[in-house]
C-alpha cells in the first residue's frame, strides 16, 4: 500500500522513528530529508548525530539498503506517499502567549513545503509535539495549496496506488524516552493514530499507517482515535510523568525533615498495584526538551480555555521541579558556609538523564550556573555529553569570561575531582556506582563532601570511605553505620 516514505527531520524523534520503520519494512524506501547538511552527513557517516543504545547497528544494517539521508527535499516529497513531519515545537519566547505556546513556525514550513512540492494528495503524520487541532492548520495549506496549483490525483502514478482524493493528515504522537528509543520503538506500549474515520480519504489514510506499523506491531497496540484525542493523549501522558516525579520530589522534602527514607517510601508506594513503581525515583529535577515545553503548553490550553484552576494546577508541578532543583544547589552552597569562591566542585553528569548525550533543559546546567555564580570552578565530567554543546549551555546563561575562567570540562571522573572540595551527582550514569570512590578520596581536598542529587549511591560505602554525604530524600544525620 506504501512503497515510499518521507520523513522531514533529521533530529532526535525523526531519525530514530524513520530508522526503526526502514529497519521492519525492507520493501518500504525511507528517505529521511533535514535542511542541514551537516546533520545529513553525519547520519551518513559512521558516527550519528545522536546517541541512543541501540540505534547505531539499526542504522548500518538498512543505510543504503532502504533507508536513505538526504537534502534533497524536493525529491524526497514528490516521490513519498506519506510523509512524516518531525520538527522541533519549542517553547515561543514572544509575543502572545511568549513562555507557554508553542511556536509552530518549523512545522508550518515544513507543511506549507510539502504543499508547495507535492504533485499529488499526501498523507502528512504529525510526529511533532502539537498543541490541540494543528491539524486543522496544516490540512487547510495543503489543500489550499492543492487547489491552487490545481493537480489531482490522476496526474501522478503513486496518487493513482494509493487512492487518495486529497492531502490527509494524521496524528502520530511519539513516546520515547530518550536512552531507551530503540526499545521503545520496537516494542511499543501502545501506537496512537488519530484521524478522520467518518470520510473514506481518512479512513484510507489510517489504514495506510496502520500498515506500516503492522510489519512489528501487535493490532490490539494500534489505538485509533480523533485527531484531537491524539494530539492531547501526547501533551497529557508527558504531563502525567512529570507530575510523578514532582511529586515523589515533593515527598523527598518532607522525608529530609522528618527522617524517612524516600528510598523507603517510594518502594512502598510503588508496591501498590495501583500507582505502580515507574517514575517514583527522588531526583534533583527532570528535564528534557519535553516535559516541560509540553506543560506549558497544557498550561496555555487550558488558559485560552478559561480553565485558569486547570492552568494552575499544571503549572504548579513546573514550580516543585523548580523549588527541588533550587534548594539541591542552596543546600550545597550553605555547606561551604556560602563561601565557594575559588573552590573546586565536581559536577558527575551533565546530560539530563543517563543513557543519552541530550543537555536539553538538563538540571546539571542549573547547579553549574548556581555553583559559577558563587565563584566556584566546576569541573565537569559526562560520558556522552560533547564538550562545546557543554560550553554552549553555560553560555547561555553566563558570561564567556566566566565560563572560560571557572569550566572545566573533563576527560574522566579522576581529572575532575582531582583536588575538588566536593562530587555533585546530577545524571544518574551507571558506571558513577562502580567507581573507585576510595582513590576519589585520596585526590580530594579534607573533608570531602558528596551530594546525590540521584540518590544513586550507597552512601553508607561513601560515609565508611570518609566523606561527608547528602542526598535527596534522606537526612543523612540519621544514617547509623556498622560498627561505628
Amino acid at each position: 500500500m506504501v512503497s515510499k516514505i518521507c520523513g522531514i527531520g533529521a533530529g532526535y524523534v525523526g531519525g530514530c522513528t524513520l530508522s526503526v520503520i526502514a529497519y521492519h519494512c525492507p520493501k518500504i524506501q525511507v528517505t529521511v530529508v533535514d535542511i542541514s547538511e551537516n546533520v545529513i552527513d553525519q547520519w551518513n557517516s559512521d558516527i550519528l548525530p545522536i546517541y541512543e543504545p541501540g540505534l547505531e547497528d539499526i542504522v548500518k544494517a538498512v543505510r543504503g539498503k532502504n533507508l536513505f539521508f538526504s537534502t534533497d527535499i524536493d525529491k524526497a516529497i514528490d516521490e513519498a506517499e506519506l510523509i512524516f513531519i518531525s520538527v522541533d515545537t519549542p517553547t515561543k519566547k514572544y509575543g502572545i502567549g511568549q513562555g507557554r505556546a508553542p511556536n509552530m513556525a518549523n512545522l508550518e514550513a515544513a507543511a506549507r513545503k510539502v504543499a508547495n512540492v507535492s504533485r499529488s494528495p499526501k498523507v502528512v503524520v504529525e510526529k511533532s509535539t502539537v498543541p490541540i487541532k494543528a491539524s486543522e492548520t496544516i490540512a487547510s495549506i495543503l489543500n489550499s495549496a492543492a487547489r491552487a496549483n490545481g493537480w489531482n490525483r490522476s496526474s501522478d502514478g503513486d496518487a493513482k496506488s494509493s487512492g487518495l482524493q486529497r492531502s490527509v493528515v494524521l496524528s502520530n504522537p511519539e513516546f520515547l524516552a530518550e536512552g531507551t528509543a530503540v526499545e521503545n520503538l520496537m516494542h511499543p506500549d501502545r501506537i496512537l493514530i488519530g484521524g478522520d474515520e467518518a470520510s473514506d480519504c481518512g479512513r484510507l489514510a489510517i489504514e495506510m499507517l496502520r500498515s506500516i506499523y503492522l510489519h512489528w506491531v501487535d493490532a490490539g497496540r494500534i489505538l485509533v482515535m480523533s485527531t484531537w484525542s491524539s494530539e492531547l493523549s501526547k501533551l497529557a501522558a508527558n504531563a502525567f510523568l512529570a507530575q510523578r516525579i514532582s511529586s515523589i520530589n515533593a515527598i523527598s522534602a518532607i522525608c529530609e525533615k522528618t527522617g524517612a527514607d524516600i528510598r523507603d517510601v517510594a518502594r512502598a508506594i510503588g508496591s501498590d498495584s495501583r500507582i505502580g513503581p515507574h517514575f517514583l525515583k527522588a531526583s534533583l529535577g527532570f528535564g528534557g526538551s519535553c516535559f516541560r515545553k509540553d506543560i506549558l503548553n497544557l498550561v496555555y490550553i487550558s488558559e485560552c480555555l478559561n480553565l485558569n484552576e486547570v492552568a494552575s494546577y499544571w503549572y504548579s508541578v513546573l514550580q516543585m521541579n523548580e523549588f527541588q532543583h533550587s534548594r539541591f544547589c542552596r543546600q550545597i552552597i550553605s555547606k561551604f558556609n556560602n563561601t565557594l569562591t575559588g573552590k573546586r566542585i565536581a559536577i558527575f553528569g551533565f546530560s539530563f538523564k543517563a543513557d543519552t548525550h541530550d543537555t536539553r533543559e538538563s538540571q546539571a546546567i542549573l547547579v553549574c550556573n548556581s555553583l559559577l555564580e558563587e565563584r566556584a570552578i566546576v569541573a565537569i565530567y559526562d560520558p556522552k555529553a560533547l564538550p562545546h554543546q557543554i560550553r554552549t549551555d553555560l553560555l547561555s546563561l553566563q558570561h564567556a569570561d566566566v565560563v572560560d575562567k571557572q569550566v572545566v570540562v573533563c576527560s574522566t571522573a579522576l581529572e575532575a575531582v582531582k583536588g575538588a572540595y566536593a562530587i555533585v551527582i546530577c545524571t544518574e550514569w551507571e558506571e558513577f556506582k562502580h567507581m573507585d570512590y576510595n582513590k576519589f578520596f585520596t585526590s580530594m581536598k579534607k573533608p570531602p563532601r558528596v551530594f546525590d542529587g540521584r540518590v544513586l549511591l550507597n552512601h553508607e560505602d561513601l560515609m565508611r570511605i570518609g566523606f561527608e554525604v547528602e542526598s535527596i530524600g534522606v537526612d543523612m544525620s540519621k544514617i547509623v553505620l556498622n560498627g561505628h
